[in-house]
């Protein structure tokens, strides 16, 4: 493995982790987990990259070791919070962001919002959620209520190698050298033996305001810089998005994806074969091989 360095850095007010990899004088590299990740998850795809990169990857808020949220966590706080970042670490550079999943939500509407600060873009299965319409303001509004009246909660693992079973249960190409390296990154011994997600549960409160495509398009289409999504073969990401039944979206199941990245100026798709959503776990080398080339462009 490559060796990281791990630091703490204030961001807009909260006490944030990051690591980074590689010399501070190399090309940067901003790598953005997915939901329920942490920094760390990007050590396999970094291990793969074959160009010397200067790659930042911080916990996002609430997330692995950075600052837990009393008031729960908003999309825009993440897109404020990688401003930030990038205002420590690349003042006044044109920046490559890199996102998986949440992360890729996260550099695409960033990308849109500030197109001048964006060189290139690359979103790993990270294409919008599902579509919601204006009916569904008043029960998503109650769910939120309800759930901050009974909030969420974790339970508590038997030890971290029961983290890396459940790991290896939900994604079964994931070697069990990788799971015991995530596991210990994605979770924390407790005095008595078990081990706990190190993640703030608050994550899982359903959001309270529907999710309007329109408005996601008029900020897809605002980004200048070129952009690339990378999909699994094997994901179920397509199909959720669409709410499609089996067999309704196409031969290879990414008309969906399509159709979205069509509100994109110049997106590209490429696809992964032989990996599910985590595909910078499952084919680390295969993502490398995708997004170098495309970054140096």
């Amino acid at each position: 493995m490559k060796p990281c360095a791990s630091q703490f850095v204030d961001i807009r007010g909260e006490r944030h982790h990051v690591l980074t990899w590689g010399r501070p004088d190399a090309a940067k590299l901003f790598l953005l987990h997915g939901w329920m990740d942490v920094g760390a998850s990007f050590q396999f795809l970094v291990d793969a990259l074959s160009r010397d990169w200067h790659v930042i990857a911080p916990d996002l808020r609430g997330f692995g070791r950075s600052a837990w949220q009393a008031q729960g966590y908003w999309f825009q706080d993440y897109v404020a919070d990688l401003e930030a970042l990038l205002a420590q670490f690349a003042a006044d550079e044109q920046v490559n962001l890199v996102g998986h999943s949440l992360g890729g939500n996260v550099v695409m509407h960033y990308a849109g919002v500030r197109p001048q600060r964006v060189r290139r873009v690359v979103s790993l299965e990270g294409f919008g959620i599902p579509a919601e319409v204006a009916a569904d303001a008043p029960r998503k509004f109650a769910a939120w209520l309800d759930a901050l009246a009974d909030p969420p909660d974790f339970k508590a693992y038997s030890s971290l190698a029961a983290v890396a079973d459940r790991l290896q249960k939900n994604n079964p190409r994931l070697p069990r050298d990788k799971a015991d390296f995530l596991a210990a990154h994605w979770a924390a011994t407790l005095p008595d033996g078990r081990a706990r997600l190190v993640s703030d549960p608050r994550h899982k409160l359903p959001f309270s305001t529907v999710y309007r495509m329109e408005e996601i398009f008029a900020v897809w289409r605002n980004i200048a810089a070129p952009v690339l999504w990378v999909a699994a073969a094997d994901s179920h990401i397509p199909r959720w998005l669409d709410r499609h039944p089996e067999g309704e979206i196409g031969t290879d199941g990414l008309d969906g994806v399509r159709r979205r990245l069509a509100q994109v100026p110049g997106g590209q798709l490429q696809i992964v074969a032989d990996a599910g959503h985590m595909l910078h776990h499952d084919q680390p080398a295969a993502i490398a091989a995708l997004i170098e080339p495309f970054l140096a462009a």
